[in-house]
């Protein structure tokens, strides 16, 4: 018999976080690790099916969808507005995003026997924001964080946790050189905030503007299974 291909299963919602959510299937019986993905402004759930089903069959992916609505099948973790001086944020929204996710976090983990070490958050452009808010300010919760074309809100500073809580994370930064919506400079802030935080990570940059490129997704696969499967 063929193999399944990994898809999104149905929709679920976790009554603790108000979140809804897809878990790819097939879904491991005892999986070994959790990755979390997390969509940018004005997308949804499924925008990140593709880079899911490149993960190893024993990882329980999940797909979230974030609560507030921007149109049609649009959604978005915080509103955002970009002007000359930089992005403006409604920071009450990130706080909330930031809240709802570590609930959900807690949620899958307790549901489905993962340990925060073997659990990855990972996010495009604003979905990578809320990856970097969630484990940063949360670094108990995760073994990793992954920011794709995004960056780390300057409005987390007082919530990082303390140096030293920090230490076992690994992050990966990964971003366009062509990037005009979250220019290169945004990636350059991540890694050396990262690195004054004494978090290891890797930054890498690619060819490309506001968006995951093959190239992109073949080296954060690699790196999120070297953290979910990790010994």
């Amino acid at each position: 018999m063929t193999p399944s291909l990994p898809s999104p299963g149905p929709l679920q919602q976790d009554a603790a976080s108000g979140l809804t959510y897809r878990v790819m299937q097939p879904q491991p019986d005892q999986p070994r690790g959790l990755v979390v993905l997390l969509h940018g402004v004005g997308g949804r759930e499924t925008d990140l099916a593709d880079l899911a089903a490149g993960l190893a069959p024993d990882t329980l992916v999940v797909l979230v969808r974030s609560r507030l609505p921007l149109g049609p099948d649009q959604f978005g973790w915080f509103r955002v507005a970009f002007t000359t001086e930089g992005p403006k944020i409604a920071a009450g929204e990130a706080e909330d995003s930031r809240h709802a996710l570590i609930r959900l976090v807690d949620h899958l983990q307790a549901d489905h026997g993962v340990e925060a070490r073997r659990t990855v958050l990972a996010g495009f452009s604003q979905g990578g924001i809320m990856s970097a808010s969630v484990a940063l300010s949360a670094p108990e919760r995760v073994g990793g964080f992954a920011i794709l074309s995004g960056r780390i809100l300057p409005e987390l500073e007082p919530r990082i946790a303390r140096r030293e809580w920090l230490a076992h994370l690994r992050a990966f930064i990964g971003h366009g050189e062509r990037d005009h919506t979250l220019p290169l400079t945004w990636a350059r802030r991540a890694d050396q905030w990262l690195e004054d935080l004494g978090v290891p990570h890797v930054t890498r940059l690619y060819p490309v503007g506001h968006t995951i490129n093959p190239e992109m997704r073949a080296d954060v696969l690699a790196w999120i299974g070297g953290l979910a499967g990790a010994a």
